[in-house]
C-alpha cells in the first residue's frame, strides 16, 4: 500500500501576453499585488507561433514569463487561474485598449520534474482540478533539459522559454528545503 505524503510546495510561474506594453505592466503589477514578489522575470518574448488569439487580442503579441518567490501548494493553481481570469476581465473593463481581450494571464507552476499550466479548456491530456479549471503538464524535465510533449504549445518548445524555465528550476532547487531536495523528483 502506498503511503500518503504532502506534496512539496511548487514554484508559481505565470505567462502574461499582450500587444500593449501598458497592459503587460498593469498585469504584472496586479500579479505581484495578488501573489507576492517576483523571483525571476524573462525578457519580452515574441508570441507569434499561433493566430489563435488574434481575433480578440490583435497581432504582434509579446509575452513575459514571471516566477514568484513564494512557493505554494499545488492545489492553489485553481485559485490563481480564477484570479487571473478576473484580472483579465478587469483590464478589459477599463476600456483603455481597443481589443476585446487586451491581456492574457496564464498561471502555472514548476517542480523539479515538470512545468504545469492551468486552463479552462478540457482536452484528453488535461486533468480537471475543480471550479472549471484543468491542468496540463506542458513540459517534463529529463536528461538535463526540458522535454516537450505532442500537445506542448509551440512557444514552450522554443529555447528562450525553456532557458528561462531552467533558470526557474535552478532557483526552485536552491530554495527548496534541503531535506525535501533529497526526495524531490529530479529526472
Amino acid at each position: 500500500m502506498g503511503r500518503l505524503a504532502n506534496h512539496l510546495p511548487v514554484m508559481p510561474v505565470t505567462a502574461i501576453f499582450s500587444r500593449h506594453q501598458d497592459a503587460l505592466n498593469w498585469a504584472k503589477e496586479q500579479a505581484v499585488m495578488h501573489w507576492g514578489p517576483l523571483a525571476l522575470e524573462s525578457s519580452y518574448l515574441p508570441f507569434d507561433n499561433t493566430r489563435y488569439y488574434a481575433h480578440e487580442m490583435g497581432a504582434d503579441l509579446l509575452l513575459q514569463l514571471v516566477a514568484f518567490a513564494q512557493f505554494i501548494p499545488p492545489p492553489e493553481l485553481v485559485t490563481r487561474k480564477l484570479t487571473a481570469n478576473s484580472l483579465e476581465e478587469a483590464c478589459a473593463a477599463t476600456h483603455s485598449f481597443p481589443e476585446k481581450r487586451p491581456v492574457n494571464i496564464d498561471p502555472g507552476y514548476l517542480t523539479l520534474g515538470k512545468f504545469v499550466l492551468a486552463t479552462t479548456k478540457d482536452a484528453a491530456h488535461r486533468l480537471y482540478l475543480g471550479q472549471g479549471i484543468f491542468a496540463e503538464v506542458t513540459l517534463h524535465y529529463a536528461h538535463g533539459a526540458w522535454q516537450h510533449f505532442p500537445w506542448t504549445y509551440p512557444n514552450y518548445q522554443q529555447e528562450a522559454y525553456q532557458s528561462f524555465l531552467l533558470d526557474c528550476r535552478r532557483y526552485y532547487r536552491e530554495h527548496l528545503n534541503p531535506d525535501a531536495n533529497k526526495t524531490a523528483e529530479d529526472g
